[in-house]
């Protein structure tokens, strides 16, 4: 057998071994490389361990701690809190959370008007405030503009202004009454002859026609107060006329209530919507009426909204003759 022919490979074979051969070889490679940058990085950091490198320098921040009492760079001084610089008031030792907010406060067009406005600053404690209290000096310049005394001289020229020209209307008022002759009887339906002293209307059940018997009272201050009862459920007391913006006091006498028959509301069974178009009833107060009912059941007794914020007991007084709770 020939030599030669033993070792001979065919064509595909060379291909082959030539392959493995060179993937051999890249493989070792790869080992020496990787096997040197391991050596070169161990050495690195023993020299960093015995050389440290420099820390980079970082900016200090301010303290935020407020001066206390026995520091030496705390002390009181006479000062405007509408004015008053950051430094000042870091000074008289208030922490720069609170000095933060006073700028931003200031920032916004508020104003320090006095010494309990200044009272109000969030963090600040009564020790505080007692010890910076007698050294707050808010300058006139932030004093509101109506206490100038021209501002106030002008007011007070007008108000004299408008009395005496109502007294002059009274006084002309006075002169022209017009007196219906005897000889003739009078239109009481287009001008109905006005109640004298001492008489009166019940407001309960007085319509537009009678309560324009009432002196002062003309076409559209009847349908105001019609318009309001209305809306009331009906009158319980003469006081409540008051309540329309302008009405008339000198009208009052002239009315009385006898036998009140006001619509009732029930509490527990009125929307939102229904509660809050009663005059003595606001959205927020209605609200409060239909979570108490949904969170705790019906009402039973008035004396329970006491529990809620926004009913004050004058407020559950003026309602009472309107509410009824079944």
């Amino acid at each position: 057998m020939n030599l030669r022919s033993f070792f001979y490979l065919q064509h595909s074979d060379r291909k082959v071994i030539l392959f493995l051969a060179a993937l051999i070889l890249a493989c070792l490679g790869l080992i020496i490389y990787t096997g040197s940058r391991m050596t070169e990085t161990e050495v690195t950091d023993k020299d960093s361990a015995s050389h440290p490198s420099p820390i980079p320098y970082q900016r200090q921040q301010l303290p935020t701690e407020p001066y206390t009492e026995s520091g030496k760079d705390r002390k009181l001084f006479a000062f405007d809190p509408n004015t008053a610089t950051p430094h000042q008031l870091q000074q008289l030792g208030l922490a720069t959370y609170q000095i933060r907010n006073i700028i931003k406060y200031r920032a916004k067009g508020g104003i320090y008007r006095s010494p309990m406005d200044f009272a109000r600053l969030y963090g600040l404690t009564r020790k505080q405030f007692r010890e910076l209290e007698p050294y707050i000096a808010i300058s006139d310049d932030y004093a509101p503009a109506s206490t100038l005394a021209s501002v106030q001289a002008y007011i007070a020229g007008k108000q004299a202004e408008r009395q005496a020209a109502h007294k002059a209307y009274q006084a002309f008022k006075a002169k022209n009454t017009y007196k219906p002759y005897q000889e003739y009887d009078r239109d009481t339906i287009r001008y109905p002859l006005k109640l004298k002293a001492g008489e009166h209307i019940n407001l309960a059940t007085a319509d537009t026609t009678l309560l324009k018997k009432v002196p002062g009272i003309g076409s559209g201050w009847a349908r105001a107060i019609v318009s309001y009862g209305k809306r009331l459920g009906g009158y319980v007391a003469v006081g409540q006329l008051l309540e329309i913006d302008g009405f008339p006091e000198e009208s009052l006498p002239f009315f009385s209530i006898t036998n009140p028959n006001p619509a009732k509301l029930d509490l527990n069974s009125l929307t939102l919507n229904q509660l809050r178009k009663h005059p003595y009833l606001n959205f927020f107060q209605a609200r409060e009426i239909c979570d108490y009912r949904r969170l705790k059941g019906k009402l039973t007794s008035l004396s329970q909204l006491r529990l809620l914020k926004d009913f004050p007991p004058e407020a559950i007084e003026r309602l009472r003759p309107y509410v009824d709770l079944r």
